[in-house]
């Protein structure tokens, strides 16, 4: 069946509180898409934002972000009163892009008097909720609040060593002393589950399915590192040896050096990839269909030192491979993952994508470089999901401006573009006509917009990464019926 959707981060979510959450505006998302016809709704990792303000860099593989926690469905559990809620939201009613520094300053002081409420008479579901994902969940709590303790450093850097080292008789310590700030955040995670489980099953409802999203790494300064050191690839004092990032490509000239420590895969192989396979269940209770970051690196993946500046530097090793794979699919039967598959590929990286099964990635901003490229929709093959561009790309419009002038003729001819139409429009025209069963348009690209739309610029930091927001007033009856009429129109 041919299917089509749309990406659009919850944090790019319109509405009342700085940045988009789980209550009413991502509802009416969902409403939105199913009147476009759309059948799936992508989006980026829930996680907590990290260094950045990237949700490719947070402090857990397993944690929602609270910022995504909705104050008007605390308000009506009782947790926020509606002045509370006013104030805050008027603190942000002029802002346009999400501002992660007032975030910071506001947010958490919000959720912490709606936790004051909360904690005055724990339900019983939160403590089934603390029991059933204690798993992660405990590592977790104690992190951010030894983190807080230490005014917000590296764990690397706390001044008690039992404590940096995640020894017993310090966590228990810090657990006793500090228990109320623990479950402070572990109230933070059962909201954003009770939020996040509302909402996918209201998606499910209308007939639109959540494609998910996991990095392939985790960050250097995180729950993960810090309660289970053996799962990568550091020294004796805890320092990763070599860290992750690309070699030069169209991207960036120096490479990407993105400094998240590499996994140790000889640990991971003697143990089944145990904590592989639990991480992939785990997204999958979250999402419909998980998309994997960076697939290439299980094939094989780019090593940088440690004390690099750039990704100039590095070299390739040898992943995982099926290995991994065989091993989830032994425990989860067959998993619902789609491969990004983006970046330089060597035949072994097409050879594990075609033994794995797994659909990967076609992006149209790729497809003019060279005459008959793999990314033209005429060499799509079915199993495949088609883009116009990811949230690394610029905007398909933004790209037209800015592409180099042959690949702009070459793709003016393939698609027939025209300023009229708009040239971005093309561009999701020539997605959506693809043989690929599944096309996924960023919201941007239907919405017509330029660079200011862009999501991410890779090997860039600060700026405008991470902050746009859909404009509301664009999520109207005319914009649905354009999209559904298009996606009517080649068969999806």
């Amino acid at each position: 069946m041919r299917k089509s959707g749309i990406l659009l981060p919850v944090a790019s979510v319109p509405g009342a509180y700085g940045i988009g959450t789980l209550g009413k505006p991502a509802f009416q998302f969902v409403d939105f898409l199913q009147r476009a016809g759309q059948g799936i709704w992508q989006m980026l990792p829930l996680s907590p934002t990290g260094f950045g303000d990237s949700p490719y860099q947070s402090c857990s593989a397993f944690a929602g972000n609270p910022y995504f926690i909705d104050p008007d469905l605390l308000r009506k559990d009782g947790l926020l009163t509606k002045a509370e809620c006013e104030a805050e939201a008027k603190r942000y009613a002029h802002k346009t892009r999400i501002d992660y520094a007032l975030l910071y300053q506001t947010r958490f002081t919000l959720l912490r008097a709606a936790f004051a409420r909360f904690s005055a008479w724990y339900p019983d579901d939160y403590y089934h909720f603390c029991y059933e994902q204690g798993w992660w969940l405990e590592d977790y709590a104690l992190y951010m609040t030894a983190k807080g303790l230490n005014g917000g450093k590296s764990y690397r850097e706390w001044d008690d060593e039992a404590q940096r080292l995640h020894k017993r008789e310090a966590i228990d310590k810090l657990y006793a002393e500090h228990e109320k700030e623990v479950h402070f955040w572990k109230f933070c995670q059962y909201e954003f589950a009770r939020q996040w489980h509302a909402l996918h099953g209201y998606a499910k409802e209308q007939g639109v399915s959540i494609l998910g999203d996991i990095p392939i790494y985790v960050a250097a300064d995180s729950a993960d590192v810090w309660a289970a050191p053996e799962l990568f690839d550091l020294d004796e004092t805890g320092a990763p040896r070599s860290v992750a990032g690309c070699p030069p490509d169209a991207f960036s000239d120096d490479g990407q050096l993105w400094g998240n420590p590499l996994y140790d895969w000889a640990y991971h192989e003697r143990t089944q990839y145990a904590w592989w396979v639990k991480r992939i269940r785990y997204a999958l209770s979250l999402y419909d269909t998980l998309r994997i970051d960076h697939f290439r690196g299980f094939d094989t993946y780019y090593a940088i030192p440690a004390n690099a500046k750039t990704a100039q530097e590095g070299e390739w090793r040898q992943g995982p491979g099926m290995k991994l794979f065989r091993a989830v699919k032994k425990e989860l039967g067959s998993a619902p993952i789609v491969a990004e598959d983006l970046g330089e590929l060597f035949p072994s990286v097409y050879e594990l994508l075609k033994e794995s099964g797994f659909p990967g990635m076609k992006v149209m901003q790729f497809a003019f470089g060279c005459e008959n490229s793999e990314y033209q929709p005429h060499n799509h093959p079915e199993h495949c999901v088609v883009y116009t561009g990811t949230h690394d790309n610029t905007t398909a419009e933004a790209w037209y401006r800015t592409a180099p002038a042959k690949e702009k003729r070459l793709a003016k001819q393939y698609l027939n573009l025209t300023a009229e139409e708009g040239y971005g429009m093309g561009l999701v025209r020539g997605a959506l006509a693809s043989p690929g069963e599944t096309c996924v348009i960023p919201l941007a690209d239907y919405l017509g917009l330029g660079v200011e739309a862009r999501i991410n610029a890779p090997s860039t930091l600060g700026g405008k990464n991470w902050t746009w927001r859909a404009p509301a007033e664009a999520l109207n009856g005319q914009t649905a019926r354009k999209i559904a009429a298009l996606v009517k129109r080649y068969g999806r």
